[in-house]
C-alpha cells in the first residue's frame, strides 16, 4: 500500500477532483488505483483567500512497486496497516464476572472489550439510560429540581454525552486503540469521517444514540448494564476486594472491578479514601466560559467570504501570564451552548455543549486557569483529608456561583469583569445557554489570581482572533469540572492500593476527554484479560 502525504486541493473540490490528484501525484491513471482511503484531513487556512484541505491518503495499485521505485519524493512511502489487534491470555479463573463501575466512555469501551472476549461484565450507572436522562436534564433546564444522581454529570454516557463530543486526542498509540476507538462509534452509528478528520465530533444528539447501541452490542455479546445502581462501599477479605455494595442494601461479588466512575463521583472518592484506597491530589484548571457570535470567530478563522460548506470554525488558544500562569481554552464548542452543569444542590457549575449541525449563533468555550494543590490548600475544610482540597475549592466556588444568581447562570460582560461590576444589560451579544441565565459579577466569585490571569490572556488573544476582547463578550461561571482534582493511583498491572480494584478514565486521573477515557477503557480491559480467564457462570 502507498501513502501519500501533503495532497492539497481547495475546499470546494469534488471526489473526482481528489481522484485525479492522487493519480497525478502517483503518476498513474485514474483507473489504475484500486482502492483509495483518506487517513486525515485538515484544514490549511493560513491564507484566508485560499482555504485548503490537506489529506494523507493510502492507495492500493498494481502499480505500487513501480511508482516506488522511480519516485522522488518524501510524501510518497510504502505502508502497512497495523490494525488493532488484542487476544486474552489470562489463566486465572474469576469467579465471579468483572463489574465496571460507570458508563462514560471509559466504563463502555471496558465493558465492550471484555464482553468482547466473553468476560460477561456487569456494568452499573449510578444515574438512567440516556434518553431518561436527556428528558431529566432537560427539565432541570427548563426550572425543575436537580436530580443528583442523572443529570449533566451522571447518567449512561458520563459527562461527555452533554458536550460537543469531540473526539480528538494527543494520546500516542502505536497499537491502534485510538482508530479502534473511532471505529467503534462508527459501527454504533457516527458518521465514517470521524475516521479521518482531524478534528472529529459528534455532538451531544448523536451521542445518545450511540451510547444506546454499544449497551445493546455489550448486552448482545453477554454483559449486563444497571442503572440507578450506586457504589456505596467495599467488602474487603484477605487484603483485597471481595464485594461492592449496592444503594446501601445489596452486595454483589467482585474480585475485580473497574473504578471508571468520571470527575464529579465526590461521594465515592469519599468512600474509597475511608476504605483506604491510596489517592492524591492532582493539579487541575477553573475559571469561565466565554461566548463570541460563531460568525465572528469564522471570519477571523477563515477568512470572508468562506464557503458555508466549512461549518462552525474552532479555536485553540494559549497564553502564559506575567505572573506564570497558564490559561488556555478547553472543551471549545462552535455553535454551541454554555449548559448548566451542576450536580450537587446549591452548587453551580457550568460546561459548553453543542449538537452535531453546530448550528447555535455563538461560539463558546473555556477559559480556564492552571491551579495546583498549594492553591487550593487554602480551601482546606477542618475534619477533611487534605488530598480533598481540591474538591472543598471546586464546592466553594461553585457555591459562590449559585448564590450569584439564585441557582442560575452567572453572565458578565467582558468590559464589566474588567471593571469589577455587576453587568445590567447585554451589548450585541445574547447568551446561548441550557438553564437560565442572571446578569452577575462574575469577577467577584473568582480568586483574585484566576480573574487577573483571565483578564490578561483575554486581551491577549485579541491579537489571535479579532473580537475576542470586545466589550459584550459574556463571561459565565463557573467552569470548575475540567478535570478530575484526584488521582487514585494504580501500578503497572492498573491496580490501585487494593488489589482488585481498577482506577480508570478521566474520573481517576487518567485521561482528559472522550477519546482518551475511551482509550483508557480499553488499557484496562486488556489488564484483566491479560490476567484472568473468563469466568464460567
Amino acid at each position: 500500500m502507498i501513502r501519500i502525504q501533503q495532497l492539497k486541493l481547495p475546499v470546494t473540490h469534488t471526489q473526482e477532483e481528489l481522484v485525479e490528484k492522487i493519480a497525478k501525484e502517483l503518476k498513474i491513471k485514474p483507473q489504475q488505483i484500486t482502492s483509495w482511503e483518506i487517513v486525515r484531513r485538515s484544514l490549511d487556512a493560513r491564507h484566508k483567500g485560499d482555504l485548503k484541505y490537506v489529506y494523507l491518503v493510502d492507495v492500493e495499485t498494481p502499480m505500487e512497486q513501480k511508482i516506488l521505485k522511480r519516485s522522488r519524493h518524501n510524501n510518497i512511502m510504502s505502508t502497512k496497516r497495523q490494525p488493532y489487534a488484542f487476544q486474552p491470555t489470562g489463566s486465572e479463573r474469576l469467579k465471579s464476572r468483572p463489574v465496571v463501575i460507570g458508563s462514560g466512555p471509559a466504563g463502555l469501551f471496558c465493558g465492550w472489550l471484555l464482553a468482547k472476549h466473553g468476560y460477561q461484565p456487569l456494568i452499573l450507572e449510578r444515574g438512567d439510560e440516556a434518553v431518561k436522562r436527556k428528558e431529566k436534564v432537560d427539565a432541570f433546564w427548563s426550572g425543575d429540581a436537580l436530580d443528583l444522581s442523572s443529570n449533566v454529570q451522571f447518567g449512561e454516557g458520563g459527562a461527555g454525552t452533554f458536550s460537543d463530543g469531540k473526539l480528538n486526542t494527543t494520546v500516542k498509540d502505536p497499537l491502534g486503540r485510538n482508530r479502534k476507538v473511532l471505529e467503534l462509534f462508527v459501527e454504533a452509528g457516527a458518521p465514517s469521517s470521524i475516521l479521518y478528520e482531524q478534528k472529529p465530533h459528534l455532538g451531544t444528539d448523536v451521542l445518545i444514540g450511540i451510547v444506546q447501541t454499544m449497551r445493546s452490542q455489550i448486552i448482545d455479546m453477554g454483559g449486563e448494564v444497571r442503572f440507578n445502581s450506586t457504589v456505596t462501599d467495599l467488602c474487603i477479605k484477605n487484603g483485597c476486594l471481595d464485594a461492592l455494595e449496592i444503594n446501601g442494601s445489596e452486595w454483589i461479588t467482585a474480585e475485580a472491578a473497574v473504578l471508571a466512575i468520571g470527575h464529579s463521583a465526590r461521594d465515592t472518592f469519599t468512600m474509597l479514601h475511608r476504605q483506604g484506597v491510596y489517592m492524591e491530589a492532582k493539579s487541575f484548571a477553573v475559571g469561565v466560559r466565554i461566548e463570541h457570535p460563531q460568525e465572528m470567530i469564522n471570519r477571523s478563522q477563515y477568512g470572508y467570504p468562506y464557503p458555508e460548506t466549512l461549518g462552525a470554525s474552532s479555536y485553540k488558544l494559549t497564553h502564559q501570564t506575567k505572573a506564570g500562569r497558564g490559561v488556555y481554552s478547553f472543551c471549545m464548542c462552535p455553535g454551541g451552548y454554555v449548559v448548566n452543569a451542576s450536580s450537587e444542590e446549591e452548587r453551580l457549575a457550568v460546561n459548553g455543549m453543542s449538537y452535531q449541525n453546530r448550528g447555535s449563533a455563538n461560539a463558546n468555550s473555556a477559559l480556564i486557569v492552571t491551579v495546583n494543590p498549594a492553591d487550593f490548600a487554602a480551601y482546606h475544610m477542618e475534619g477533611t483529608p487534605a488530598v480533598f482540597d481540591g474538591i472543598s475549592f471546586q464546592r466553594h466556588l461553585e457555591h459562590l456561583a449559585f448564590s450569584a444568581a439564585g441557582g442560575k447562570i452567572p453572565v458578565q460582560l467582558f468590559k464589566d469583569f474588567c471593571a469589577g461590576k455587576a453587568s445590567r444589560e447585554l451589548g450585541d451579544i445574547a447568551p446561548c445557554c441550557k438553564g437560565g441565565y442572571e446578569l452577575s459579577n462574575v469577577r467577584e466569585l473568582l480568586p483574585d489570581f484566576i480573574g487577573a490571569s483571565l483578564e490578561e490572556a483575554i486581551r491577549s488573544f485579541e491579537h489571535k482572533i479579532a473580537g475576542f476582547s470586545r466589550p459584550d463578550s459574556l463571561l459565565s461561571a463557573v467552569e470548575s469540572r475540567t478535570s478530575s482534582p484526584i488521582r487514585i493511583c494504580r501500578n503497572e498491572s492498573f491496580q490501585s492500593s487494593l488489589p482488585g480494584l481498577y482506577p480508570c478514565g478521566e474520573g481517576a486521573g487518567y485521561a482528559g476527554g472522550i477519546t482518551s477515557a475511551a482509550i483508557d477503557g480499553l488499557k484496562v480491559a486488556e489488564a484483566i484479560c491479560g490476567r484472568f480467564a473468563p469466568p464460567v457462570l
